[in-house]
């Protein structure tokens, strides 16, 4: 903290939560130690439903494409 890019993907995604749900993971804390020696140095880091996506930046395109991708296998 502070993290500017993870406040902008956050507003970004905002438009988004009805459609999944966000869950922030601190990679400070000792129980993320694992999480922090991947991506120390490449945060914002994306994952959706297990599977990375991309990191910095929130890419609609290709956001949209995987979230769109995923809801049609649910149903």
């Amino acid at each position: 903290k502070p993290c500017p890019l993870c406040d902008e993907a956050k507003e970004v995604l905002e438009q988004y939560k009805g459609r999944f749900i966000l869950q922030e993971v601190d990679i400070t804390l000792p129980e993320n130690s694992a999480w922090y020696e991947k991506y120390k140095y490449d945060i914002p880091v994306f994952h959706l439903n297990g599977e990375f996506l991309m990191k910095h930046r929130v890419n609609i395109q290709k956001f949209e494409d995987r979230l769109r991708k995923v809801e049609l296998q649910s149903d």
